[in-house]
């Protein structure tokens, strides 16, 4: 209802703006400094005043009188030297609230693709994955929120370096044949099987310089498609796709389509692009230097003054050998997202949540009953801020072949690493140097072995939830405490991720995250199951929740809120669909979290202050009642929004 009220009292301004002045744009609003000012403050007069040659004060005046009447506004108030604030109508605000949102459960809108978590098929997911796919399955819960239709992409780069050395590993240094590894895929925890034999080729190449020459041929044997090497590399990646995919889900999130590098190159994909970049002289054939033999794109097509700085002026598309580098086969993919490469994937469905939810995958053959994917108007790639130039690079690409849309339409969702507190890694059983544990935080390393498993930090966090839910709650049942302790584990992580801004370096710390005080995902819970339970107890009285619509009137409810604490709190309390608007806008996850743990502190505040059940006054026990239940709902609804259940208890 605020979001609604904010975009009526901006439009009624925006257009007597232009009526009076003949200025047209939006109409900036804000939030008053304190409370006492009203609920909604707009400067319009302030940005006019230079224009118009006229006081602030005049125009603040002319303006408000043009408007007039706005439904569900109490007053329009004219402060300081030209502010005009807002008051609402506080009857009408809440009564609104107890009708209910307009029912928004349908998509609408131009198709979103959000493309996120995006792991390396060749070992366990770990912690800096965790953030890359926590901040993409939020962001789109956000915009699922306000009603957009997208599309969550997971694109699987099973042909690449990584995948390769693994291969390499299995075949010269374990000695492993295609069957051999066939029978280590059914028997062992294989993505942690391949992370420490990932750290182990990635050290004998240190050693071994030479043998790269494997990862080059295992490289090229596996782009063509052809002969045992490229089936080991095959049914390897495939493998860890799905441990990937059981990862993730525990965290609560799904996919909707796994884009494979191998299509892109079996399907031409990147033939086709890659005939469209030299037709446009996007790129060229390098004939002397270090890049002898590559097709580039020159630097001044990404990067200003790339010379003066003095960078290598070109980015290698496909190397001399004849391989597609990443850049080469993202500016395809990207290409395809938005519906321009005029090819498509076919697909067969890869996996069945426990929800029902279907993903489907990229393949060479057919599927009667697939759906359709790609073709988005915005694409946001959630990738880590490392990769901004090879970003810049796929989106010159776009530009390079008159994509100019598109390109303006290719987001780079970029955010920082993850690191581990000193404290974390001792618990998680990483040796330090006396170096490192002075440090404020330990950077992690899958090539050298050091970092956390997903999986190992989840079930660390679900033991200490445990240990907590246990000491409050011995009497229930191991399952059920089990199941409370893997919410509040799943809760601390996601929200953890998710409260700092994307451009952090965070450093993951067990006891930071798990506390149940504070600015952590387990005191917003905490808030949400005490708002359950004043309405258990009020069930276990024998009484039911009145028909809040037959017993309080808009009179009734302006009589509640005149009290200015219950008027604030609920204020507080009915601004998520705002907040949600403006993490969007934003595109910071951080500012929904942030408003999450406010509401939880709105909660706490009303639990003090209202004894609920013990209010005599039958109207104004049916206005507490209806407070309770709405900061449940809403609370309910922001916590799905970050991805996070509510236990039965904590």
């Amino acid at each position: 209802m605020f979001h609604i009220l904010e975009k009526r009292i901006a439009e009624a301004f925006a257009a007597r703006i232009e009526s009076l002045y003949g200025v047209t744009g939006p109409a900036q609003i804000e939030q008053p400094k304190q409370s006492s000012f009203g609920e909604i403050a707009l400067p319009a007069a302030f940005q006019l005043a230079r224009q118009l040659k006229k006081p602030p004060k005049v125009i603040a005046g002319d303006l408000s009188a043009a408007v007039g009447e706005v439904e569900g506004i109490a007053a329009l108030e004219i402060a300081g030297n030209g502010y005009v604030n807002v008051r609402l109508d506080r009857g009408y605000y809440a009564l609104h609230l107890i009708a209910g949102p307009p029912d928004s459960s349908a998509a609408v809108g131009e198709k979103i693709i959000v493309e996120h978590t995006n792991i390396n098929p060749n070992k366990a997911a770990h912690i800096g994955h965790l953030r890359n796919a926590i901040l993409g399955d939020t962001f789109v819960r956000m915009l699922r929120a306000t009603g957009r239709n997208v599309e969550v992409q997971n694109y699987i780069d099973n042909t690449g370096v990584q995948v390769a050395d693994v291969v390499v590993g299995f075949k010269h240094l374990e000695k492993k044949s295609l069957d051999q590894v066939r029978a280590l895929i059914a028997a062992t925890r294989f993505d942690y099987l391949c992370w420490d034999l990932y750290a182990r080729i990635s050290s004998y190449y240190a050693e071994h310089p030479d043998a790269l020459q494997w990862r080059r041929d295992m490289l090229h044997s596996i782009e063509s498609g052809e002969g045992d090497d490229a089936a080991m590399g095959h049914i390897v990646a495939d493998a860890i796709v799905k441990t990937h995919l059981t990862t993730m889900w525990r965290l609560g999130i799904v996919y909707d389509v796994l884009p494979r590098e191998s299509e892109i190159l079996h399907l031409k994909f990147w033939a086709t692009a890659f005939e469209l970049l030299k037709k446009r002289k996007a790129i060229y054939l390098e004939t002397e230097g270090k890049n002898k033999g590559c097709w580039v794109m020159p630097g001044s097509a990404f990067r200003e003054n790339s010379a003066l700085e003095g960078e290598d002026d070109s980015k290698v598309i496909v190397r001399s050998n004849g391989t597609v580098t990443y850049v080469g086969k993202d500016i395809a993919y990207q290409l395809w997202k938005f519906g321009l490469l005029g090819k498509d994937f076919h697909y067969h469905l890869w996996h069945t949540y426990p929800n029902g939810h279907e993903a489907w995958a990229s393949t060479d053959e057919a599927h009667p009953e697939a759906p359709l994917f790609g073709r988005g108007a915005r694409v946001y790639n959630v990738i880590d801020s490392r990769q901004s130039y090879l970003q810049d690079v796929v989106v010159a690409g776009l530009r390079a072949l008159g994509f100019d849309t598109a390109a303006e339409n290719s987001i780079h969702f970029s955010y920082e690493m993850v690191a581990l507190s000193p404290r974390t890694c001792v618990e998680m059983g990483i040796e330090l140097s006396e170096e490192d544990q002075r440090r404020p935080y330990v950077e992690v390393s899958g090539r050298k072995g050091l970092g956390v498993k997903a999986d190992d930090l989840i079930d660390k966090l679900i033991e200490k939830a445990l240990d907590e839910v246990t000491s409050r709650h011995e009497e229930e049942p191991e399952p059920s405490r089990r199941s409370a302790a893997t919410a509040i584990a799943i809760a601390a992580l996601r929200y953890f991720m998710l409260k700092y801004t994307r451009n952090s370096v965070i450093a993951f710390d067990f006891g930071e995250a798990l506390a149940f005080e504070g600015e952590t995902g387990p005191y917003v819970q905490y808030a949400t199951v005490r708002a359950r339970k004043i309405l258990h107890k009020l069930a276990e009285r024998g009484e039911k929740l009145p028909e809040f619509r037959a017993v309080l009137s808009k009179e009734a409810m302006a009589r509640q809120l005149e009290n200015e604490d219950c008027w604030q709190l609920l204020l507080t309390a009915s601004k998520a669909d705002s907040a949600i608007d403006r993490a969007v806008t934003s595109g910071e996850p951080a500012h929904m979290a942030r408003f999450a743990f406010q509401l939880a502190q709105a909660f706490s505040s009303f639990y003090q202050k209202f004894h609920v059940l013990d209010e005599p006054d039958p109207e104004r026990k049916a206005f507490l009642l209806w407070m309770t239940d709405y900061f449940r709902a809403q609370l309910e609804r922001t916590l799905a929004v970050l991805g996070i259940d509510v236990p039965e208890y904590m």
